[in-house]
């Protein structure tokens, strides 16, 4: 769990440093070099405008498309990640055991542990860092389509809803939406490992750390940020349902003793 939130926070930095780059200030065009400009930035870039001109020019609708379009192509890999995440939960019992099993902090004791808990990884066959692979796949495409949102020079001109699209959101209505949806998204994720004091921190901080980052960057990343929120919400439940409803009902039995 201490590396999943470790690579979690590594690819924040990542995303971090690369959103500081001094190419982000540079219009993305068809002339754009670099392997990253043309396979990556640039298609996001044709694809947004390309959606715009369908949807009679308006970039907000067609940030909103876009969104769930490429929410869509990666829905397999978050289905597989949410499995993986499944898997892992349903394990801890039998890792908790182990660990009490092997508490002495000697270093051949610690060996051991390791040793069975690779074997009970290998009996249920579970990867521990297979729901860590499909957020490395995911890391590209997120920071291309922020980079073509920042580069692409249509969408800073043009506006949608109450705000300017190159502009901060001067009412920070979607910051704070931004941050709330992230919550509410992690918490569902999170369904039944509350109590992990490691999870219980991540809920708070990522909705935190996206509210600070879309004050700063302008309305159309924070747009993106909501409706990218809104579709996991919707793809979590339906692939979580019967989890969640079983959460719940627990909750409610042991409230009611």
């Amino acid at each position: 769990m201490k590396k999943r939130i470790l690579l979690v926070f590594g690819m924040l930095f990542v995303f971090l440093l690369l959103t500081g780059c001094s190419e982000v200030n540079k219009p993305i065009t068809e002339e754009s070099t670099g392997f990253w400009n043309e396979y990556i930035v640039y298609p996001l870039s044709w694809l947004i405008k390309e959606m715009a001109h369908l949807l009679g020019g308006n970039f907000g609708l067609s940030i909103i498309v876009v969104t769930i379009l490429i929410r869509l192509v990666i829905l397999p890999l978050m289905i597989k990640q949410t499995k993986s995440s499944k898997a892992m939960q349903a394990l801890q019992p039998e890792m908790k055991a182990l660990r009490e099993k092997y508490s002495s902090k000697d270093q051949k004791t610690q060996q051991k542990l390791q040793q069975e808990t690779m074997a009970l990884f290998q009996k249920h066959g579970v990867n521990p860092m297979a729901g860590c692979f499909p957020l490395l796949v995911q890391m590209p495409i997120l920071i291309g389509f922020y980079h073509a949102i920042m580069r692409t020079r249509e969408i800073a001109q043009d506006n949608f809803l109450w705000f300017d699209l190159g502009e901060k959101d001067p009412y920070y209505i979607l910051p704070i939406v931004a941050g709330i949806t992230t919550f509410i998204q992690q918490k569902i994720m999170m369904a039944g490992q509350e109590h992990n004091p490691q999870m219980a921190m991540m809920l708070w901080m990522m909705p935190i750390m996206i509210v600070v980052f879309a004050i700063s960057f302008p309305a159309a990343l924070s747009l993106y940020w909501v409706v990218g929120n809104i579709f996991m919400i919707v793809q979590t439940y339906f692939i979580k349902g019967p989890d969640l409803k079983a959460t719940a009902t627990g909750k409610a039995g042991g409230a009611k003793k």
